[in-house]
C-alpha cells in the first residue's frame, strides 16, 4: 500500500529540514492516527439548505413508487395474444390502506399494473377508481403497512411564484431520482387526454422528463403540492417546463374515487349550445339549448331556445358566470360547476335579450 508523504515522515525519511522535522511529526501523527480514507461527518459542511432537501427525499422518497402499466395486444397472423409493456410511470402512495396515486394516461388501457416499491418489492394492483378529466387515477395494493409510507398532504391555493419545490419519480426508468426547482408560475391550464381542461396547474423548472408523470411534487417541507403531469418540449425532454395537478384538485378528487370510483358529476340540469354555434353567431357565454323538467335551471326560471311566431329559432339565456367565475365556453362551466357539490346554491349571471339578469340555482347531480 503506498504511504503518504506525511506518514512517511514518521518513518525519518522527511524531506523537510530539520527545523521543520518537528512540526511534520505532530502534524502526520494526528492525519495517519485516523487514516487516509477520513471524510467529513454525514451532514459536516452541508448548508442548512442542502440538509433540509436532503431530509425531506430521505424522508419521502420511500413513499414514492414505480408503475409498470402492461397491455394485452392480439397478432392477427396467429391470433395469439401478448401481453407487452405499455411503459412506466410514478405514483406514491395516499395512506396504510394501500391507496397508491398516479395519472390517468400512465395505466390507461392497461390490462395488468404493477407497483414497485423503492426497495425493489413488487405488488400487482387494481384500479380503485379514474378521472380522466383531471388525468388522476387510483390504484391499490396489498402490501404490509409496515411498507406503506403515505406522503403528507400540502395544499396549493397558497403557493407564490419563486418558491422552491421538489419532484421525485422515475425518469427513463431511473427509480427514486430527485430534482429541485421553483414554481415558475400558477395558474396555468392543461388538457386533458378527454380534451378537457384542467385548471390552476402548476408550471415548475423542476427537471420532469418521461416517467416522472404521476409522481409528487413537494414543498421545500415535503408536503405534497402537485402531481407532476407534463411536460412542454419539443424534444419530448425536460426543457425547463413542467405541469403539475395542483393538489388542492387530487384532496378533491381522490376521496370520491377511493369512496366510489368515479367522480360525481354536478349540474344544473340544463342542454348547452355547442361552443361553435355560439363562436359562430359572435356571442361570448354558454347558450342553453334545452332546460330539464323540475331541474335546478327550470326552478330558477332559466329559459333554452324557443320558436317565434314565423317558427325560427330564438336564442335563449346565455349563461356568463357561475358563483363568481365568469363562463364562456362549456369548458369554463363545468369547471366553475366542479367546485360544488349537488345541493349546493350558486348565483347565474344569465344575459337574456339585452339584459342580465342573477338567479340562484340549486345544483344537482349528474347521472
Amino acid at each position: 500500500m503506498n504511504e503518504s508523504p506525511l506518514c512517511q515522515h514518521r518513518q525519518g525519511r522527511s524531506p523537510l529540514g530539520p527545523a521543520l522535522a518537528g512540526l511534520a511529526l505532530v502534524v502526520s501523527a494526528a492525519w495517519c492516527a485516523d487514516g487516509p480514507g477520513r471524510g467529513p461527518a454525514p451532514g459536516e459542511g452541508l448548508s442548512d439548505v442542502e440538509q433540509r432537501t436532503i431530509r425531506v427525499f430521505e424522508a419521502c422518497s420511500p413513499g414514492v413508487v414505480s408503475v409498470a402499466n402492461r397491455a394485452m395486444v392480439q397478432d392477427w397472423l396467429s391470433l395469439r395474444v401478448y401481453e407487452v409493456p405499455q411503459g412506466t410511470g410514478t405514483g406514491f402512495v395516499w395512506d396504510r390502506k394501500g391507496h397508491i396515486i398516479t395519472n390517468y394516461h400512465v395505466i390507461h388501457e392497461a390490462s395488468e399494473i404493477q407497483v414497485s416499491m423503492r426497495d425493489g418489492t413488487t405488488y400487482e394492483a387494481r384500479v380503485v377508481g379514474a378521472d380522466p378529466d383531471h388525468d388522476l387515477a387510483v390504484l391499490r395494493i396489498e402490501a404490509p403497512e409496515a411498507v406503506l409510507v403515505p406522503i403528507p398532504v400540502g395544499v396549493s391555493r397558497t403557493l407564490r411564484v419563486g418558491q422552491t419545490v421538489l419532484a421525485i419519480g422515475n425518469p427513463f426508468g431511473l427509480d427514486t431520482s430527485l430534482s429541485v426547482g421553483i414554481v415558475s408560475a400558477l395558474g396555468r391550464t392543461m388538457e386533458a387526454m378527454t380534451g378537457r381542461s384542467i385548471r390552476e396547474v402548476i408550471q415548475t423548472d423542476a427537471a420532469i422528463n418521461p416517467g416522472n408523470s404521476g409522481g409528487p411534487l413537494l414543498d421545500s417541507s415535503g408536503r405534497l403540492i402537485g402531481i407532476n403531469a407534463a411536460i412542454l418540449s419539443t424534444s419530448g425532454s425536460y426543457a425547463g417546463v413542467g405541469f403539475a395537478v395542483p393538489v388542492d384538485t387530487v384532496r378533491r378528487i381522490v376521496p370520491q374515487l377511493i369512496a366510489t370510483g368515479k367522480v360525481q358529476q354536478v349540474g344544473m340540469g340544463i342542454e348547452a349550445v355547442p361552443d361553435h354555434i355560439m363562436a359562430a353567431m359572435g356571442v361570448e357565454g354558454v347558450g342553453v339549448w334545452r332546460v330539464a323538467q323540475r331541474g335546478g335551471a327550470a326552478k330558477a326560471g332559466i329559459e333554452g331556445v324557443r320558436r317565434n311566431a314565423r317558427g325560427g329559432l330564438v336564442l335563449g339565456d346565455v349563461i356568463v358566470d357561475i358563483g363568481g367565475a365568469p363562463v364562456k365556453t362549456i369548458d369554463d362551466m363545468a369547471a366553475a360547476l366542479e367546485q360544488h357539490q349537488p345541493g349546493d346554491e350558486v348565483q347565474v349571471a344569465i344575459v337574456r335579450g339585452k339584459k342580465r339578469y342573477t338567479v340562484t340555482v340549486t345544483l344537482q347531480a349528474v347521472r
